[in-house]
């Protein structure tokens, strides 16, 4: 499955942000969750609406939408082998 079949983009929803099919969850507010340590698993039992998908549709949005410059910027409590990981597993799913 293709991550922008989940991400979409409404302009009345969430001023225009981009959300997880349709839903009012942003995807920033999904990487917010994990840059405060939050683990996939733990997203998803606090919000037993997403999927694995989702969060990895998240992260190949912001793969893609994020310069490295902004990249850079990010501070993740998290290794980056455990990014990496989550990154590659998004590609693989979503190439």
């Amino acid at each position: 499955m293709n991550f922008k079949e989940i991400i979409t983009i409404e302009p009345g929803k969430r001023g225009g942000k981009p959300c997880i099919r349709g839903l009012h969850m942003t995807v920033y507010d999904v990487l917010e969750y994990l840059s405060s340590g939050m683990s996939q698993q733990e997203i998803l039992d606090d919000f037993p609406y997403l999927t694995k998908d989702d969060i990895l549709a998240c992260l190949r949005f912001a793969e893609e939408n994020t310069s490295p410059f902004e990249a850079r910027s990010i501070k993740l409590p998290v290794t980056s082998s455990d990014i990496l990981e989550s990154i590659r597993e998004s590609r693989a799913r979503y190439s």
